[in-house]
């Protein structure tokens, strides 16, 4: 562990935003780094998937004054801050609460990364970057269904199983969240991703795919969880998970 906390909040995003790497994702349409500037001293985190009144309620109740996100306030577009918007704010700003927001940054990030700390989970080995998630393989051959299972312990949900392929798999591609945009170019026995999609039912069977849809939210606690982790490791700041999950 290294120094205990309080923490200076400059010194916090420096961190942050070298260890994640977010100026090397102009791609992405969120604003990664910090969204909204708080109190000048962190003294606990809050992690949590999503931006949002609910969460920043929980921030407030659990006196966090760093919050950590995956999906942020600010998607590349400017917005009036009237309704819900300025309520999100004023709840930050009565608790004098910073947003750090980390998109892709933290689904690609080798370490703690969405994709690679739920490989690691899983049992893969070999990983290697592929887009913003990660390859990699099972050292033996595994059943689709005993997989499936596996996801569902780890996600505390039910997957949805699409078997377009062989009941034995070996070679897993993971891309947390959205991820069946990618699904053309899938050339593993299983693609893991979180959400859904009507239009890609037919061509995961027509391409002879199997893949496990484990949750657009529940594939994305992973990565906040494991930089709160790592910096109460590294800082001895104090962390708490905000859960709120959206069933999707």
């Amino acid at each position: 562990m290294g120094k205990l906390g309080p923490m200076e909040r400059d010194e916090l995003v420096r961190y942050l935003d070298a260890y994640l790497r977010v100026r090397d994702f102009p791609q992405d349409p969120s604003l990664n780094g910090l969204q909204v500037e708080g109190k000048p001293l962190v003294r606990k985190v809050g992690a949590a998937v999503d931006a949002g009144e609910a969460i920043f309620r929980q921030a407030l109740e659990a006196g966090v004054d760093f919050l950590l996100v995956h999906h942020g306030l600010f998607w590349g577009r400017p917005f009036p801050i009237v309704g819900h918007h300025r309520r999100r704010l004023a709840l930050l700003f009565q608790g004098g609460i910073s947003l750090y927001a980390a998109h892709l940054p933290l689904d690609a990030h080798p370490e703690v990364g969405n994709n690679a700390v739920l490989a690691r989970a899983l049992g893969l080995v070999d990983l290697e970057p592929f887009d913003v998630g990660v390859k990699g393989r099972f050292p033996l051959p595994t059943p689709l269904v005993q997989v499936a299972d596996r996801l569902g312990q780890l996600t505390g949900m039910q997957p949805l199983v699409h078997q377009g392929g062989k009941e034995m798999v070996e070679t897993v591609t993971l891309v947390s969240g959205s991820g069946t945009g990618l699904l053309g170019r899938i050339t593993t026995d299983l693609f893991v991703t979180g959400e859904p999609k009507h239009a890609v039912f037919h061509e995961t069977f027509e391409r002879g795919l199997n893949v496990i849809y484990a949750g657009h939210y529940d594939t994305e606690t992973f990565g906040v969880k494991a930089l709160a982790q790592h910096l109460e490791e590294r800082f001895g700041l104090p962390w708490v998970f905000l859960d709120h999950p959206t069933g999707l």
